[in-house]
């Protein structure tokens, strides 16, 4: 009986034909990952989504019809549990802003090796937040700080954890500062993300703010 896990599905939403089939090729040849094609447009990503059934999706910012980036929220919807990696070749604020607020868990610009391409999939399928430190810390500041209603009401532990993610800590980094295991620091981003409605890091952290849970960032 094969116990092996099941490969990571991913979709690749960008216009360059030539890029985007060549991106898929390469990440064929993972045996944890599953290329299951390309889409061009946000259209076709739309239709994509529900049957393809994509764990991560590698998400071009300028599509023929569109936004990718402003196109996230809605894709979300589709299929709640995938995760969205922004491929782009700007990194301006106001666009990784936007990535953030729509929920996606991180970014990639389109120079990086295929190597980082590959570690990217990995890391957003398993909730990590494609993103390093020094940007996170750069961007919170300009995440919207609209209040909601409703404040969720967090555990003193998860909102040390929610500290620890807003300084862009991975999950091993985080149990080492709290002398835990890596398993209860899951545990904990997995309840504070329930309670916040999030589906990835930086989503959650993105609600933290809007509710008012990170002061001072």
């Amino acid at each position: 009986m094969d116990d092996a896990p099941a490969p990571i599905r991913v979709l690749i939403v960008d216009d360059h034909d030539v890029f985007a089939a060549s991106l898929a090729q390469v990440l064929g040849f993972e045996p944890d990952l599953l290329a299951l094609g390309t889409a061009s447009s946000i259209a076709e990503a739309r239709s994509l989504i529900p049957t393809a059934l994509p764990d991560v999706v590698l998400m071009d910012h300028r599509l023929p019809d569109g936004d990718g980036v402003a196109a996230i929220a809605e894709l979300k919807l589709l299929r709640q549990s995938t995760k969205f990696v922004v491929l782009t070749a700007s990194t301006a604020d106001h666009v990784l802003v936007t990535a953030i607020e729509a929920g996606a868990s991180g970014f990639l610009s389109k120079s990086r090796s295929l190597d980082e391409v590959r570690s990217a999939v990995r890391a957003a399928y398993s909730g990590e937040a494609v993103i390093s430190p020094e940007m996170l810390a750069r961007l919170l500041p300009r995440l919207n700080r609209r209040r909601e209603p409703g404040r969720v009401d967090l555990t003193e532990r998860e909102l040390e954890v929610l500290a620890l993610l807003a300084d862009g800590l991975p999950n091993s980094e985080i149990a080492a500062r709290l002398v835990v295991s890596v398993h209860t620091v899951r545990n904990h981003v997995a309840n504070l993300s329930a309670k916040l409605g999030a589906h990835s890091k930086l989503e959650a952290l993105s609600i933290a703010i809007r509710q008012g849970l990170l002061p001072g960032r």
